[in-house]
């Protein structure tokens, strides 16, 4: 029995996650099906920047080399917009199973992340569609050559495929690397890092930051350095939400510390009271028996005096028969 009682929490927060993981993939479910539905504007809106890049008056067109390329194409697109619809259903349902076990104001700690994620995301997808995918494919279209030197052309046929797994990777890219300053001010709230380190390190941080844009951007340095600068300013912007951080983290620790101190103080007033009181308790006691004591020692003489007084009644009368007995006994 007391090993089934320990069990049940266990077993209540895991019947609770896999109704929260149900309805997020529900929600994914659902809105994969209606982007499905859609998915040919969604790939013209992905398309847009590249046919702005070609020219309004071009008889441009894009390739797909494999029977089945668009077709999984279509559904990577659907799936891409789906896991970007339905990221605020799968982000409630995260913190509807996390928030029970928060304390209030660790809640509100956490409320402005919760909201921030996904605007911050949102903003980095739109930085990478509306600055950084006109100015590369810009850049790519300048290798187009007309074939007047060599005798043949060099013309761009984009690959249906890989073109979206381009925009893709550019996309999550972006999103992700917006999402410093959120991982940056938890890990301060958490006393993982400091605004100091962060400070410190500050030129380790633009080496790596240009290192990871390297990586996950095409080779040309309008993407590279499209993607370094704006994380690099939002390390400087992660360093200051730090610092607001810890001072807040500090003034809550020394409310705590005068709310301790404060309850401390009037626990010992509690404790001399109750110690005053049980001290008049045990006078009042004390007082009281040694008067219950005296009537009781004066009850004892009265007692006493009556014992007396009975035993001498007692003993007269005893006295006189035995001297008539030897007056009868001498006649």
């Amino acid at each position: 029995m007391q090993l089934q009682d320990q069990q049940m929490p266990i077993m209540e927060h895991l019947i609770e996650l896999r109704n929260r993981l149900t309805w997020s993939v529900l929600a994914l479910i659902v809105t994969f099906g209606v982007c499905y539905y859609f998915v040919e504007d969604i790939y013209a809106f992905l398309v847009r920047p590249l046919a702005a890049a070609m020219g309004p008056g071009s008889d441009r067109r894009m390739i797909y080399t494999a029977l089945t390329e668009v077709f999984f194409t279509y559904v990577k697109v659907s799936f891409f917009a789906a896991m970007f619809v339905s990221t605020p259903v799968v982000l409630g349902q995260i913190w509807a199973f996390v928030a029970p076990g928060l304390y209030k104001n660790e809640r509100r700690a956490f409320y402005p992340f919760l909201f921030a994620t996904p605007v911050l995301f949102l903003l980095g997808g739109a930085m990478v569609y509306y600055f950084i995918m006109p100015l590369a494919w810009k850049f790519f279209l300048s290798f187009e050559t007309a074939g007047s030197q060599t005798g043949l052309a060099i013309q761009l046929e984009a690959k249906v495929g890989e073109y979206l797994s381009l925009v893709m990777k550019l996309i999550f890219a972006f999103g992700l690397s917006f999402q410093l300053p959120v991982l940056l001010t938890l890990m301060a709230r958490a006393g993982l890092v400091t605004a100091a380190g962060l400070a410190k390190k500050r030129k380790y941080a633009v080496v790596v930051t240009f290192v990871f844009a390297a990586i996950m951007t095409p080779p040309d340095l309008i993407s590279q350095i499209g993607l370094a600068v704006p994380i690099m300013l939002l390390y400087e912007i992660s360093i200051v939400m730090a610092r607001m951080s810890e001072r807040k983290r500090a003034a809550s620790q020394a409310e705590d510390d005068e709310d301790d101190y404060s309850n401390n103080a009037q626990s010992d007033d509690d404790l001399n009271a109750q110690s005053a009181a049980a001290a008049s308790a045990g006078n009042s006691e004390t007082s009281g028996f040694e008067k219950t004591a005296k009537d009781n020692g004066a009850s004892s003489d009265e007692n006493t005096d009556e014992t007396k007084q009975s035993s001498s009644s007692q003993s007269g009368p005893k006295a006189g028969d035995d001297d008539e007995d030897d007056f009868n006994n001498a006649r």
